[in-house]
């Protein structure tokens, strides 16, 4: 999965010139109607294994001033859900927007009835059979992907850095919440733009604490290539992380004209009334 300031001079909207699958007809993101979805009593909660082990080795951080990314030292897996196997995780991301002079550009990539919010936390799993996100690139649903909105915006540095592990279900919602997603077959959301991703997109946007990876992002790196800087809350443990970006790089959404939504819970009729979006 690659950065949104991908290593090459083409915007999102040309990508299709670095490989042809980025004009394809299951690309990621969309926009989520909610009056369009299916309902699909076969999407259970999902099952998280090792989500709640922290495991013993350094994770990764690693920031270029557009995405935020962590490796995982440890493979959790999920299951059930639909999902007809499992897979294991192997990094998590964020998107996030940009400030302009009038406002706050909001970064997540997906949008729920043509509403976005600030920042979108993915949590990337690759088959459990397969070794690697190349080998998993050879299967047609060799990549999962949890999507989770977050309110506010974060905004980090640049270069890398080590942090102790956390067990990742710190980084998920309440347990209530984990039921209520939406789930449909797109794509990675930058080139090689490769359609065989399952998406499932939590329908409640959370507060993550990132208090402790705050922490490490402080002791590091504000060098001279750096778009953010860093303002310390009066809270010793937590840091509000203030993102000034120079260019808005996430992907428009895609046509949804050959993607199904499906829906894991009922809605009332008050949403389905409601719901718009193109």
């Amino acid at each position: 999965y690659q950065s949104q300031k991908c290593a090459q001079p083409y915007s999102p909207q040309e990508w299709f010139l670095i490989d042809v699958t980025c004009k394809g007809n299951k690309q990621s993101p969309v926009n989520i109607v909610t009056k369009n979805v299916i309902y699909d009593k076969n999407l259970k909660p999902l099952n998280f294994e090792g989500y709640d082990v922290k495991g013993s080795s350094k994770w990764t951080i690693a920031n270029n001033g557009h995405t935020v990314k962590v490796t995982l030292s440890t493979s959790p897996k999920i299951g059930g859900g639909g999902l007809g196997r499992k897979y294991k995780a192997i990094e998590f991301h964020l998107h996030w927007g940009a400030r302009s002079v009038q406002r706050y550009l909001p970064g997540s990539e997906h949008s729920i009835d043509g509403e976005k919010q600030a920042m979108e936390l993915h949590i990337v799993h690759i088959r459990e059979d397969v070794a690697d996100v190349t080998e998993a690139k050879k299967t047609k649903d060799g990549v999962a992907v949890l999507a989770f909105f977050r309110h506010f915006h974060v905004v980090c540095l640049g270069q890398t850095a080590q942090m102790d592990p956390l067990p990742l279900s710190s980084l998920l919602p309440p347990e209530k919440d984990l039921g209520r997603y939406y789930r449909y077959e797109g794509s990675l959301t930058t080139p090689d733009c490769y359609e065989g991703v399952i998406w499932t997109i939590f329908e409640k946007p959370i507060e993550l604490s990132f208090s402790q990876v705050s922490k490490h992002l402080a002791e590091c790196f504000i060098g001279s290539t750096s778009t953010a800087v860093i303002c310390s809350l009066p809270s010793p443990t937590s840091f509000l992380l203030v993102l000034y970006m120079s260019g808005y790089q996430n992907r428009i959404l895609q046509n949804t004209n050959s993607v199904s939504i499906s829906i894991s819970f009922k809605q009332s009729l008050f949403v389905l009334e409601t719901g718009t979006g193109d």
